[in-house]
């Protein structure tokens, strides 16, 4: 009976002992399972912070890309605008000069007719008008003031200056004008029918005083085709040579002088101009006597060919 009761107790004991064991082994599984779980979340929870800031910098990326794309666009959008506008101008002069080109054709030569006003420096002083050599007759002096007529060509020599000054022209200009200063007025014995020098009456012959000029000349001529049609230009010395009637007391005709001129002209319509010019001819000394240099004031209406 003892034995049986040892027997049991020791079975008692061994139920409990595998029972604690049992209980104590779910209990450290759980607990490992508990803090494997545990680490497992923080793991997650490490990953799903990272996905964040990886989520957050590809956001700011791309908030950052679409400010560029926008930057870019307006870019884009003004290099349009600019190049729309450009091509407006480029249109509105390629149109200009279009029109400009209809207007005015380069030619290189022009042929002009002049005419204006003159003015002597001094009185004429001829044979057929007043002598210091035959003293007799009526001796009367033409005025100082004429008007003039003349015809000229413009031989255009270049349009850039040969490259050193662009739109500036250099043509050589060849012009002749005719003045005249008086009709009628009465002379001294040579111009008397028949002369008093050999005894006859005062019957005193009218002359026409005048005078012709050659002249060969550079001229400058500035804003070469530009878009505007007006073009100044200048002479800064040129040669002329004179011819006057009645001729001296010394029957002399011809005198050079130096020329110098001025002027402007418009293009009005394709080849066709017309312009004003100012030019003054120096004679240094007189011709026996004869003063004959001067200046001229007066218009011009001239055409390319």
């Amino acid at each position: 009976m003892k034995f049986f009761l040892q027997k049991g107790k020791s079975t008692a004991d061994f139920v409990i002992s595998a029972s604690l064991l049992i209980i104590f082994s779910t209990t450290t599984t759980q607990v490992n399972a508990q803090d494997a779980a545990t680490q497992r979340i923080k793991q997650l929870e490490n990953t799903l912070q990272e996905i964040q800031s990886e989520l957050n910098r590809m956001k700011a990326e791309s908030i950052r890309t679409q400010e560029i794309q926008n930057e870019l666009n307006k870019v884009k959008a003004e290099s349009a605008r600019i190049t729309q506008k450009v091509e407006q101008i480029q249109s509105i002069r390629t149109s200009q000069e279009s029109i400009y080109s209809e207007s005015m054709s380069e030619k290189r030569i022009m042929l002009f007719f002049r005419g204006g006003y003159a003015r002597s420096d001094a009185h004429r002083n001829g044979v057929s008008i007043e002598s210091r050599v035959a003293p007799v007759g009526a001796q009367e002096q033409a005025d100082r003031h004429a008007w003039y007529t003349g015809a000229g060509f413009d031989f255009q020599l270049t349009k850039d200056t040969w490259g050193f000054i662009p739109k500036t022209e250099i043509d050589a200009e060849l012009m002749f004008e005719y003045k005249q200063f008086g009709h009628g007025i009465q002379g001294n014995a040579l111009a008397n029918e028949p002369t008093q020098l050999a005894g006859g009456a005062y019957n005193s012959r009218g002359v026409t005083v005048n005078q012709f000029t050659l002249t060969a000349s550079p001229k400058i001529k500035f804003n070469h085709f530009a878009h505007y049609k007006i073009r100044p230009w200048i002479i800064p010395a040129g040669l002329a040579i004179h011819v006057v009637s009645p001729p001296t007391e010394s029957i002399t005709v011809l005198e050079p002088s130096i020329m110098f001129a001025g002027g402007v002209e418009y293009n009005i319509w394709k080849d066709f101009f017309i312009g004003a010019d100012a030019r003054y001819q120096f004679v240094t000394g007189s011709l026996d006597g004869t003063k004959i240099g001067g200046m001229s004031v007066g218009g011009y209406v001239g055409i390319g060919f």
